[in-house]
């Protein structure tokens, strides 16, 4: 497939957000950084330490950024910290952790984020693996004054990737191990229905996958990056096409341009941002500049 590639040199490049300026925001995992794509150049918004993993525009114009924690996680070589949700001013460059638990629960490893046109956000934590150990991994709904965190769902294999449909009905996550794409039906902003905590399985991929980021078109289609494949997009129905690309580590995927159909694409084996044209327009982000 053809590509332009605007920025080279990443270091594990993911949570493209397209702006209005023609920049592209995203984070670098393993230097821990929250960085700007502009003019084929690269600036650091915030140095937020850990790994950076997920990040979107909210509703005050601040970017909110799912953090890992570390330790590992895509390759960063320091010492694990812990994960959570923090908030970045894109005109001061300066962050503040909003979230770190929820509950009574330390969370794990924060890994993406989507915001609802209320307000309120959607994340995964991945969860960890410390040695032969495995911590399970949930689905979560927060606001952004740092006053409520609900545990949706918990006990998945590794959710991963998070978005919204377009009449926001439900909230799709990608579990990484098992390459499957699962559906949360909602009651209303943070609200499962009845017994539906669970989620639904909507597809799987074909093949062995493991499934990373994920983007939803205008049209209700899922756009899922995916280990080695490339890209594979799914129908609500579970029907699947794939869109190969040139790196094993096709992590992510956001839309922007004037129609909605400029796809950016973060290749993280070769540490490059690239942008194609997509068949379809994507949908556009609640509060996107």
């Amino acid at each position: 497939m053809t590509f332009d590639v605007l920025a080279e040199g990443l270091q594990f490049p993911e949570g493209p957000i397209a702006m209005a300026d023609g920049s592209v925001i995203l984070v670098e995992i393993a230097r821990g950084t929250l960085s700007r794509a502009w003019n084929g150049k690269i600036e650091v918004v915030c140095d937020l330490g850990g790994g950076p993993n997920g990040a979107a525009l909210g509703p005050d114009g601040a970017v909110y950024v799912a953090n890992n924690g570390g330790g590992g996680l895509a390759g960063g070589p320091r010492a694990a910290v812990q994960g959570g949700i923090d908030r970045v001013d894109l005109a001061t460059g300066k962050a503040e952790r909003l979230y770190d638990k929820v509950g009574e629960n330390p969370l794990s490893a924060p890994n993406d984020i989507v915001f609802d046109r209320e307000g309120g956000f959607w994340f995964t934590d991945f969860g960890r693996t410390t040695g032969r150990t495995r911590h399970l991994s949930g689905v979560y709904y927060a606001t952004t004054d740092g006053a409520r965190a609900d545990e949706i769902s918990f006990g998945g294999t590794g959710y991963n990737g998070i978005g919204l449909s377009p009449d926001e009905r439900t909230v799709y996550s990608a579990e990484s191990y098992t390459g499957r794409l699962i559906a949360f039906d909602l009651a209303g902003p943070g609200q499962v229905v009845k017994g539906g905590r669970g989620g639904r399985l909507v597809g799987a991929a074909p093949g062995r996958a493991f499934f990373d980021s994920l983007a939803v078109q205008a049209n209700g289609d899922i756009c899922i990056a995916s280990l080695p494949q490339g890209v594979t997009t799914m129908t609500p129905g579970g029907a699947c096409r794939q869109s190969p690309l040139p790196d094993r580590m096709t992590t992510n995927i956001c839309f922007g341009g004037a129609d909605m159909r400029d796809a950016f694409i973060t290749l993280s084996e070769t540490g490059r941002l690239v942008r194609m044209r997509w068949p379809e327009p994507g949908l556009k982000l609640n509060f996107s500049a």
